[in-house]
């Protein structure tokens, strides 16, 4: 029986639809390897010398782990990524991870306990009493760019008390719910037993233990005295969101490839935002001025602008563009960073000073980027058990230049997806407005890695592809009937613009629908491989060979066991085509395999091993 694909293709996309089947997922990031890396190199909070009033925190750091001056813990996640419309550059990130970035239990699916905290280095409130009129203050928005916290979730402020028995007594407390604007909390300090000299206080969330979908981000933390229950104005004016990028589209490229096309690679403007947080109208001047990094070479200087601010209002200011200057390096793939820094002149706000500065670093290197290096979320492929599924990303070029190899960033999963294994592709079309898929390379048989060059894993292609000016897409398949389903990849949420991405679930491309980058880039010059020799540690005790390679008719497989191995071999398309038991060294007949490439699977005494390419002649 002859069946039309475009009708089976329809079938089975109807079936999707009735079964409330939906290809493209998105799932929380359950690794935060800039929390476990960066707090290898800062300092342990060690108990101080009691702070005095006024005590106050805005985060506003590039360093993604509390400053030790003022907290004695270090689980929260300092950054500018995971919020909404904040107030001021920087918030404190509460999730379901721990300090060394992975989530608290990955065994118990149902725990449900406190997670991360936040504590406050001593504060010497010795001498005050109810008449100072101190309170304490701070802003708090669940879910961000993360997941919304159920309502079986949590976040609380607790107060250290002095005396005996349990010294920590909860002031407050909120249940999860969904992304909405900072909300203000301010509670009174009045209570004599938290007015002494070694007073503390700590924010602590309730969340499941096993997984990342519980987020909550808090800023503006105030403690003085002599306020009211309505001061909720903050003597300050601030940069608040990440300013954009120099480049229309991409976020990295080589620097030879923007020269190339200047511009039409430059955006036509760029721009970032100024809120005031004051209790009254102001007028604001603000520039900006850049220079490339490594050199200390000025490239502009903007003239300055003044715009007035109301009360609680924040209005985003835009800044033209510039002919950069800065030649090109001896290697055509250097690297090359441009410095913008933004500021803010003057003000009416005697306030913070920190977060009238905010810096932007425009880079050019070896890849094509979308994604800015951050993962907020996860995404994959929700998977058919009968068909392969494929993404790819759409990139340009603007002269010819020399693929080496891939980075992607992937998305820890519980348990670790080292086993779901794929192949990596270059086409220089999809088919997707008429003609057919054209496949200009692939490599098959990858698993993926972890946190190795800035938390992407590289694979370094066994031959370079020299691609023309123009489109072409790199992207990834996941076999059928091989366990390679639910496949995370990083994704970028702050991604502004079209995400470039599409994916082939049901044997034909289509446009993805998720907001954000999917963090996968094409890499050109220089590059060293992390995959290669990488086994997981599960499986790194029963190793395998198989000889000859190619095969005609016969192979046999070479192991150490105590008794015989089950092999698997599967197409392309992830079918099992042959399976079976063998000995080592033992002849297993393959003559009937059409010729091809195939990848062959161990159990060797109950491990699963990792699987090795097969080419039959």
């Amino acid at each position: 029986m002859i069946v039309n694909k475009k009708i089976y293709g329809l079938f089975i996309l109807l079936c999707a639809a009735l079964w409330g089947y939906a290809q493209e997922q998105v799932a929380p990031v359950y690794y935060n390897p800039v929390v476990k890396n960066k707090n290898k190199l800062f300092p342990s909070a060690s108990k101080a010398t009691a702070l005095s009033l006024p005590f106050f925190e805005d985060f506003t750091t590039y360093s993604p782990t509390p400053d030790a001056a003022k907290w004695t813990d270090r689980q929260v996640y300092i950054n500018n990524t995971m919020c909404v419309n904040p107030v001021s550059r920087g918030v404190a990130t509460f999730d379901g991870l721990s300090a060394n970035g992975l989530p608290y239990n990955v065994q118990n699916a149902n725990t449900l306990l406190y997670a991360d905290s936040l504590t406050s280095q001593p504060i010497d409130l010795s001498g005050r009493t109810a008449a100072d009129n101190i309170y304490f203050s701070f802003l708090y928005q669940p879910q961000g760019n993360g997941f919304s916290p159920e309502t079986q979730d949590s976040l609380a402020l607790y107060f250290k008390k002095n005396g005996g028995g349990n010294p920590w007594i909860r002031v407050w407390a909120v249940a999860g719910s969904g992304v909405q604007p900072f909300k203000h909390v301010i509670v009174p300090v009045d209570d004599t037993i938290f007015l002494y000299n070694d007073f503390q206080f700590r924010f602590v969330n309730k969340a499941s233990l096993n997984t990342n979908d519980d987020v909550w981000n808090v800023d503006y933390i105030r403690l003085d005295a002599n306020r009211n229950s309505g001061d909720t104005a903050i003597n300050d004016i601030a940069y608040t969101v990440e300013p954009t990028g120099l480049l229309n589209d991409y976020v990295s490229m080589p620097y030879s490839q923007f020269l190339k096309n200047a511009g039409g690679e430059l955006a036509s403007q760029h721009q970032a935002a100024i809120r005031n947080n004051t209790g009254s109208s102001q007028t604001v001047t603000y520039g900006y001025v850049a220079r490339e990094k490594a050199t200390n070479t000025p490239q502009f200087s903007s003239p300055t602008n003044s715009l007035t601010l109301a009360s609680g209002t924040e209005q985003t200011v835009t800044f033209p563009v510039y002919n950069i200057t800065f030649p090109q390096p001896a290697g055509v793939h250097e690297w090359v960073g441009l410095e913008q820094k933004y500021y803010i002149q003057s003000s009416g706000s005697t306030g913070n000073i920190t977060n009238d500065t905010i810096v932007h670093e425009q880079v050019f290197h070896n890849n094509l980027s979308y994604d800015d290096g951050t993962a907020e979320k996860s995404y994959y492929l929700n998977l058919f058990s009968t068909l392969p599924g494929k993404l790819a990303i759409e990139h340009h070029l603007n002269h010819v230049d020399t693929l080496k190899g891939i980075a992607i960033y992937f998305g820890r999963q519980v348990p670790l997806g080292y086993q779901k294994y794929f192949s990596v592709f270059v086409y220089s079309d999809l088919g997707i407005n008429g003609g057919s898929e054209q496949v200009i390379y692939h490599q098959d048989l990858l698993s993926p890695g972890y946190l190795d060059v800035n938390n992407f894993w590289v694979y370094k292609f066994d031959d370079p592809v020299v691609l023309p000016a123009g489109t072409f897409y790199i992207g990834t398949t996941q076999p059928a009937l091989s366990n390679s389903d639910s496949l995370y990849i990083g994704l970028d949420v702050n991604r502004v613009g079209g995400n470039h991405a599409y994916f082939n679930v049901l044997g034909y491309w289509q446009s993805s629908t998720v907001s954000g980058a999917l963090m996968m880039r094409p890499i050109f010059g220089p590059i060293i491989s992390t995959h290669v020799g990488d086994v997981p540690v599960a499986v790194k005790g029963a190793t395998w060979s198989l000889s000859p390679d190619p095969v005609n008719d016969n192979v046999q497989f070479h192991f150490v066991a105590d008794k015989p191995a089950t092999y698997e071999v599967f197409d392309m398309q992830g079918r099992c085509v042959a399976k079976g038991k063998t000995a080592s060294e033992e002849s297993v007949d393959l003559s009937r395999l059409t010729a091809g490439i195939y990848y062959a699977r161990l159990t060797i005494n109950d491990i699963i091993c990792t699987p090795q390419k097969i080419i039959k002649l």
